[in-house]
C-alpha cells in the first residue's frame, strides 16, 4: 500500500505492533499483509503518540531530537511558550510537544512560595493561571493593606496590585483606608435638665493612623467611636437646659471633640472634627418657638415703624421751622402745592386784572 508523508508530517512504522522506525516526508510502499503498519501524524503542537508510551517514542533518536518533553512536578506549573509567546498553563503530568516548525518551550514555576514576582510570571500573562492557585489583592490610593500568611502578619502593603500563591499557604489581607472618614451619630434622644426630649445628630471626622496596631485591638473602630461619642453626649448634654443647649451648640461640640481626642491614641486614629450637626425639637416645642419667633419679629417690625414715624415727624417739624423763619421758602412751598392742585383741575378762569399768583392762591387756599 502506498503512503505519502507530507513535509509537516511523520509516520510511526510498526511491525506486528512493535515500533520499528520514524519516517519523514516522502513516498512509501508498506506491505500491510506482512504485518507492517504506518500511522501518520502532524509534527506541530502537542505530540500525538497514537497510543504509544512516550518512553518508547523517545528511544527513537529521530523523534527525541524533534520534541521537547518536560515532567511537571506536583509543586509546579508549566508555562507553555510558542515562539516566545505564552500560550497556556500545564498543571500536572507530562508535557510533550513538537519542536520542528515552531519553538515550543516549557517553563516551570514553583507555586509553593508566597509572592508571585514579575520574574516568575509577567503580569500580562497571569490571567492564564487558574484562579484557585493564587489571590489578587488591590490597594488603592490613600489605602494600606495588612498582609497575613498562614495567620501571621507578614508586611504592610502600599497602593498597588499584588499576586500571592495560595497552593501551599493561606494568604489574606485586611484593607484599611487612610483617608478622612466621617462618622454620623444620628437620632440620639436626650432629655435636657428641664425635661425636654430632643434628638441630636452628631458628626465626627477621623483618620486611621496606625492600622497594624488597630488590627490587634478591634475589627471596627467606627463602632468604638460611635459608642464613645454617644455616651459622652448623653452624659454631658443631659445637664443643659433647652435654651442653654441651643445657645451653646458650638461650645458643646468643642467639648465633645476635646474629650474624644483624649482617646484617639487608644483607638489608633486622629480626630479631626466633632460637632453637633442638628438639634431636632419635639413638635410642641417647635410650635411654641415658632410662635415666640413670630412675636419677636412683629415686635421688631413695630419698633422700626415707630422709629420711622418719629423720624418723619421730626423732619416735618424742622421743615415748618425753616418756612416760619424764611418767607421766601414758605412762598416756594406754597407754589409747589398750588402746582399740584392745578394739575388735578380741568380749567381755571382768571380775570385780567391783578396778580395771577394771588388769584390762584385765593382760589386754592381757604380764606380766614
Amino acid at each position: 500500500m502506498k503512503y505519502v508523508i507530507k513535509t509537516q508530517e511523520c509516520g510511526y512504522l510498526f511491525k506486528n505492533g512493535i515500533l520499528k522506525k520514524i519516517l519523514f516526508a516522502g513516498k512509501y510502499r508498506i506491505l500491510s499483509m506482512s504485518g507492517w503498519e504506518l500511522k501518520i501524524t502532524e509534527m506541530t503542537g502537542k505530540v500525538d503518540t497514537k497510543g504509544l508510551p512516550a518512553e518508547i517514542l523517545m528511544e527513537q533518536p529521530e523523534f527525541a531530537s524533534r520534541v521537547v518533553r518536560v515532567q511537571i512536578p506536583d509543586d509546579c506549573i508549566g508555562f507553555h511558550l510558542v515562539n516566545g509567546v505564552y500560550r497556556q498553563v500545564i498543571m500536572e503530568g507530562e508535557a510533550l510537544y513538537w519542536n520542528v516548525f515552531e519553538k515550543n518551550e516549557i517553563r516551570l514555576v514553583n507555586v509553593t512560595g508566597t509572592e508571585m514576582t514579575e520574574e516568575q510570571v509577567p503580569a500580562m500573562y497571569r490571567h492564564l493561571i487558574p484562579v484557585r492557585l493564587y489571590k489578587r489583592f488591590s490597594v488603592g490610593e490613600g489605602e494600606t493593606g495588612l498582609l497575613y500568611i498562614d495567620g501571621k502578619f507578614e508586611k504592610q502593603l502600599s497602593s498597588g496590585t499584588y499576586f500571592y500563591w495560595i497552593y501551599a499557604h493561606e494568604v489574606s489581607m485586611k484593607l484599611y483606608s487612610l483617608k478622612v472618614q466621617q462618622l454620623e451619630i444620628s437620632g440620639q434622644e436626650i432629655l435636657t435638665s428641664d425635661k425636654v426630649g430632643v434628638r441630636l445628630n452628631i458628626l465626627c471626622s477621623y483618620r486611621i493612623t496606625r492600622p497594624l496596631e488597630l488590627m490587634q485591638k478591634t475589627d471596627n473602630v467606627a463602632n468604638l467611636l460611635y459608642t464613645r461619642i454617644q455616651l459622652l453626649a448623653r452624659e454631658y448634654i443631659g445637664g443643659f437646659r433647652l435654651d442653654e443647649l441651643l445657645a451653646q451648640k458650638e461650645e458643646i461640640g468643642r467639648f465633645l471633640m476635646k474629650q474624644i481626642q483624649g482617646t484617639q491614641e487608644e483607638y489608633c486614629v486622629e480626630i479631626l472634627h466633632t460637632g453637633i450637626k442638628d438639634i431636632i425639637l419635639p413638635g410642641e416645642i417647635r410650635d411654641i418657638m415658632n410662635t415666640v419667633l413670630v412675636a419677636e419679629k412683629k415686635a421688631q417690625a413695630n419698633v422700626i415703624m415707630r422709629r420711622e414715624e418719629v423720624a418723619s415727624t421730626r423732619s416735618l417739624l424742622n421743615t415748618a421751622k425753616l418756612m416760619e423763619e424764611n418767607k421766601v421758602l414758605y412762598r416756594l412751598k406754597e407754589l409747589e402745592y398750588l402746582e399740584r392742585i392745578c394739575d388735578r383741575v380741568g380749567s381755571i378762569s382768571l380775570s385780567g386784572a391783578g396778580n395771577i399768583l394771588e388769584q390762584l392762591a385765593a382760589l386754592a387756599l381757604p380764606k380766614d
